[in-house]
């Protein structure tokens, strides 16, 4: 990971987006920050680095929501990623980054269709609340998706709208579960490589970035709606992952 013009003219913006998503927009489309670094850095420099400027994003969402959380599916949906989180880990040490390149640009395309197959009411959100296992299934794949491209938003939020819970105990639920699952990451993260002395030095100069990012996010969700920051999160994703699978074939 080379500290030039050419990666602070791709990183500044990709955590600048994700700061102002996880401030503003309810964090949904953070993740898009590391489709764009996929582009010059290699899959598991961009998700290494990308992980402790993410946990400093949570942060103020921790103190915000504290305690608001519904524990219950919190905790199954924790304890339900740590075999996605161990499948990641293994793929990662053993895989081709090709490999991954194709998937973060899979999840990307596909997050995408999922919020247009929701719009389109292709896809409907559960009428009824969703049974414990399907609760541990969700928090499988989203350990899974989470760990190749911090990406495990759509999976948990599939489950956790089944459970018809009010807007803050969503959030909170959402915080407290992606908190808990960041950390389980740390380790394998650390002893796959994914952290080097450059890592440090990048996320010490984008940590101010990031946190504008959240500012900006709290400004723009009272000022910006709402379905142009995700029409213009949507075409970036389809540019990035489209380029990443194109990449990844060739």
């Amino acid at each position: 990971m080379e500290l030039d013009p050419t990666f602070f003219a791709f990183a500044v913006p990709a955590v600048l987006f994700a700061g102002i998503s996880k401030g503003g927009f309810g964090s949904g489309a953070s993740f898009a920050a590391t489709p764009l670094l996929a582009l010059i850095l290699t899959p598991g420099q961009a998700v290494g680095l990308m992980l402790p400027l993410l946990m400093l994003m949570d942060l103020g969402a921790l103190k915000a929501f504290w305690g608001k959380w519904n524990w219950p599916t919190a905790k199954l949906m924790i304890i339900g990623s740590l075999p996605g989180i161990a499948l990641g880990s293994v793929l990662f040490g053993v895989a081709n980054p090709n490999v991954f390149k194709f998937l973060i640009g899979v999840v990307a395309v596909g997050f995408v269709a999922h919020r247009i197959a929701l719009s389109s009411g292709m896809l409907r959100i559960p009428d009824t609340e969703m049974p414990a296992w399907k609760g541990y299934f969700s928090g499988a794949v989203s350990g899974f998706t989470s760990f190749i491209s911090h990406a495990g938003g759509p999976p948990a939020a599939v489950y956790l709208l089944s459970k018809r819970m009010s807007k803050t105990e969503f959030q909170a639920t959402t915080v407290i579960v992606f908190w808990a699952i960041n950390l389980m990451k740390f380790p394998p993260y650390y002893m796959l490589g994914m952290f080097t002395k450059e890592t440090a030095v990048a996320v010490a100069y984008l940590a101010p970035v990031a946190f504008l990012g959240v500012y900006l996010g709290v400004i723009g969700h009272r000022k910006m709606p709402e379905t142009l920051f995700f029409r213009v999160t949507y075409v970036f994703l389809l540019i990035t992952g489209g380029k990443l699978i194109w990449d990844s074939l060739v």
